[in-house]
């Protein structure tokens, strides 16, 4: 029984093993560079950690329900800290305060590593959206408005691993998206550094943050 369960374990090891090299072949991007995105975990060990995760974020990160955030290729930092906030309760929503309970400090690393390792997540094609792409790229000086990519890089593919307070939001999706900034605005959601998406989203009409959800979904 002992060596059945080994071969399954190796068996499975090079399954995730091959679909890393997968990801990233498609995603274009170097093996440190994911590794550096993981944030030290073990994405092996984190897909069998995050088995009740992956029946809303979906087994490789890419959500079906338009509420509910992609999180393939997402910083591991950054959704380390968002179940931090879960748990401590400096951000509310109800399925994921309880869910974030029942994550150990032990495990967390391993689970963000493995949504972390995935391909980043993308929309289904650039949508033509003037209003939303002049937000992203130039932001509105009149208005001390900063450009989006200012922080989240470009085609809101983040930045990068050392400025992963700022997540990847290029490909997310666009009511999940819409549905952030209408709370950073009316300040229901309050855990972003120093309380910038709070200052950005308030100079934003609804309008506006339409077309914004709209142009970074589709990247």
């Amino acid at each position: 029984m002992f060596q059945v369960r080994s071969c399954i374990a190796a068996a499975f090891a090079l399954i995730v093993l091959l679909s890393s090299s997968v990801a990233f072949a498609q995603g274009d991007e170097s093996e440190e560079a994911i590794k550096l995105r993981e944030g030290g975990g073990d994405p092996v060990a984190g897909k069998e950690k995050s088995f009740l995760c992956q029946g809303c974020h979906g087994a490789d990160g890419i959500s079906f329900e338009p509420l509910i955030p992609k999180l393939a290729g997402q910083y591991g930092k950054y959704i380390a800290k968002q179940v931090r906030d879960y748990q401590a309760g400096t951000r509310s929503h109800p399925i994921m305060n309880a869910m974030a309970a029942t994550v150990a400090d032990a495990d967390l690393a391993d689970v963000v590593a493995y949504f972390a390792s995935q391909t980043k997540m993308k929309g289904n094609g650039p949508v033509y959206n003037r209003v939303g792409e002049d937000i992203f790229l130039h932001g509105d000086t009149a208005k001390n408005r900063i450009a989006c990519n200012g922080c989240h890089g470009p085609n809101g593919k983040g930045s990068g691993p050392k400025t992963s307070m700022y997540p990847v939001i290029g490909g997310q999706q666009k009511e999940y998206l819409r549905k952030q900034l209408i709370d950073f605005r009316g300040g229901y959601r309050t855990n972003s550094p120093n309380a910038i998406m709070n200052t950005m989203a308030k100079l934003l009409t609804d309008d506006e943050i339409d077309a914004l959800a709209e142009y970074i979904a589709g990247q």
